[in-house]
């Protein structure tokens, strides 16, 4: 790992929002990939913090520090993040980590890194019913419906959301697409998912290829 990612990590850890700002101008300044960035320093920075909140090493009032630190450096990085997209690969996307899940730090930074990408994102936070979800991409006419899971448990509601839609008959309306530590890709297509995303840097991708799918390319 580079120097500075591992300086990238420790600004995020300790949640010195000047740092990180300041380590994503020099990322980009010495022709680093933003993505890359991203995932290998801030969001693993971020995996740090919420290893430290539950051992409660780390604490809300540090963890909040740190998203905001993040939050900055994402704001910075932005612009260079939206040259990669294109405009036909942009949509409407309706977020959440399942119901029964209370985990919401790797779903928050995937969600920051939709919207860098130019996705309008809406954020229902953590714990929701898969009828909620429906209702906001209803309300919303979202492209695109994303689930994260942390707990093997509370994954089981996820084939509920390609169920549902399929009982309400808007089934062809919606991309679904998964996450989340216990979900893989093979159990994601199995139970009706359209993408799956290993990390935020290819819950992107993958949100964009859905979008050239949905919106009739290949």
């Amino acid at each position: 790992m580079s120097t500075i990612l591992e300086e990238i990590i420790r600004a995020t850890v300790d949640g010195d929002e000047v740092k990180t700002v300041a380590l994503a101008r020099q990322a980009m300044e010495d022709g680093m990939e933003p993505f890359n960035v991203i995932q290998n320093g801030y969001a693993r920075g971020m995996e740090i913090v919420g290893e430290k909140f539950a051992t409660l090493e780390y604490f809300l009032p540090e963890v909040m520090l740190s998203a905001d630190a993040l939050s900055a450096a994402i704001d910075y990085l932005k612009p260079y993040l939206e040259d990669r997209g294109e405009q036909s690969a942009r949509g409407t996307i309706v977020i959440a980590t399942i119901q029964g899940d209370l985990h919401d730090l790797g779903k928050n930074i995937v969600k920051i890194m939709l919207k860098a990408a130019g996705f309008a994102v809406h954020d229902l936070g953590a714990d929701v019913a898969v009828r909620d979800l429906i209702d906001k991409a209803e309300a919303v006419q979202a492209d695109i419906i994303a689930a994260s899971a942390i707990l093997t448990t509370t994954m089981n509601h996820m084939p509920d959301i390609d169920g549902m839609l399929k009982e309400l008959g808007i089934r062809d309306r919606y991309m679904i697409m998964l996450g989340g530590a216990p979900v893989i890709p093979r159990w994601a297509e199995a139970v009706g998912a359209d993408g799956y995303g290993e990390d935020a840097a290819e819950a992107v991708e993958t949100a964009r290829r859905l979008m050239q799918i949905k919106r009739g390319g290949k």
